[in-house]
């Protein structure tokens, strides 16, 4: 399929409007996209059939000094990892807290755990025997507290 014929004129009109903030059948964006919708043609067209014009584009966009809406939503998707890194490694900080104190208590109930486990190996354990209630006298025993 052959281009038609007044489609380098289609883009330069096209490309003047986005320029001058008055698109019509686009966004109005300062990309190769916005400008082929503009223009009525397929981006293909700009990408390889009219390089020049595609290089002039982006030549007059630099030259306005304005970024171009990709690098717009670059710079904020940079803000937002930014932040985000930043709520990473007060996360992070805090993790790191958080375990120094769980080794410390991990070393803790090792020590007693370690120091419960020699009690019950020591072979004179401490016992102690509980008062229990007075039993009746079995038969042929005097009864306690008789004196005898």
């Amino acid at each position: 399929m052959s281009p038609a014929l007044d489609e380098r004129d289609r883009i330069r009109a096209a490309m003047d409007r986005i320029l001058s903030g008055a698109p019509q059948h686009s966004n109005g964006a300062l990309t190769i996209v916005a400008l082929a919708t503009e223009a009525g043609v397929p981006r293909n067209a700009l990408t390889q059939r009219h390089l020049d014009l595609k290089n002039e584009f982006y030549a007059k966009v630099k030259e306005r000094g304005q970024p171009t809406d990709a690098e717009t939503r670059l710079r904020k998707q940079i803000v937002k990892l930014k932040a985000l890194r930043q709520k990473d490694q007060a996360e992070l900080a805090a993790l790191r807290q958080d375990v120094e104190a769980l080794v410390r208590v991990v070393n803790q109930l090792t020590a007693e755990n370690r120091r419960y486990r020699e009690e019950l190996a020591n072979p004179h354990p401490v016992v102690r025997l509980l008062p229990t209630q007075p039993q009746p006298p079995r038969p042929g025993q005097p009864p306690l507290g008789s004196g005898m």
